[in-house]
């Protein structure tokens, strides 16, 4: 069963997702009354284009330098509507990661680690949702506001983190290197039998899937010049929850649960390109 914080992000997302969808046929259901002409708008100038892929790069909170990649394909509902899929595959980082430069003086080894990660947690974002045209640009300048509103399921695959461990004998003898995923309780801290991180997908073959939810609310701001071509940023909100805590980092002093979290919001802006037609 899923958890709490789960449940309520999709219980949130699926009632705000509802009253949008509601919103674009209560509007087309209106019908202006006899003698009064129909209220205009936010703009009289036609949308050039029924459907809009962009595709980017994403930046968060959780995500160091660069977060992910994300797509879109968006199709209009009529010229201030339109719905949207997308797909976003980020990497989700511990707030307290950070790279240490270790030595080993012992066999003459100089590595790189992150000390206490334990997994890296992969997280692939499936959503649905609206759009809403806020402010219109003009049809050959200046700068479109859309207002966004999405969320899905979360996909996050937890892949061990493995690094190389010298099982040397103290007392001498010839090295013993082996490659393990990260273990507080076996393995000792920066230095000492550590050597070095392990190639990235070392772990590959014991990655566990994760099941969760998220939801997301941004501002796009589009600029360009051209009708059939699209580019711009988005800047958003996004919640998501897991039915089980996501490992990322471990202590020997310290539960799991305790300094790792199943609720993981963050703030995003996303960089994208596209096409319409």
């Amino acid at each position: 069963m899923y958890s709490r914080p789960v449940r309520t992000v999709a219980c949130l997302g699926s009632t705000l997702l509802l009253a949008l969808l509601a919103a674009p046929q209560a509007q087309a259901q209106r019908k202006p009354k006899a003698g009064n002409a129909a209220k205009p708008s936010i703009s009289n100038d036609q949308a050039s284009y029924s459907k809009e892929f962009t595709y980017g790069v994403n930046f968060n909170t959780r995500g160091g330098l660069l977060g992910g990649v994300a797509v879109r394909s968006t199709r209009l509902i009529n010229q201030d509507w339109a719905r949207f899929w997308s797909l976003e595959l980020v990497e989700v980082k511990h707030p307290k990661e950070e790279k240490a430069t270790i030595s080993n003086r012992t066999v003459g080894i100089t590595g790189t680690i992150v000390p206490g990660k334990s997994n890296y947690f992969f997280v692939a974002r499936p959503s649905v949702g609206l759009q809403r045209v806020l402010f219109r640009k003009a049809p050959d300048a200046g700068v479109q506001v859309n207002g966004l509103l999405g969320g899905g399921p979360s996909i996050g695959l937890l892949m061990p983190y493995y690094i190389n461990y010298n099982y040397q004998d103290p007392n001498g003898g010839p090295l013993d290197v082996r490659a393990e995923q990260y273990d507080p309780a076996r393995h000792t801290g920066p230095g000492g039998a550590i050597l070095d991180r392990a190639p990235l997908f070392a772990g590959i073959g014991e990655t566990k899937p994760l099941v969760g939810a998220h939801i997301r609310g941004a501002l796009s701001f589009e600029f360009g010049r051209y009708r059939d071509a699209v580019t711009g940023v988005e800047v958003g909100v996004l919640a998501e929850a897991y039915a089980k805590t996501p490992v990322i980092i471990r202590n020997q002093l310290t539960e799991d649960s305790a300094i790792n979290d199943r609720f993981l919001p963050s703030v995003y802006l996303t960089v994208y390109i596209g096409s319409r037609h």
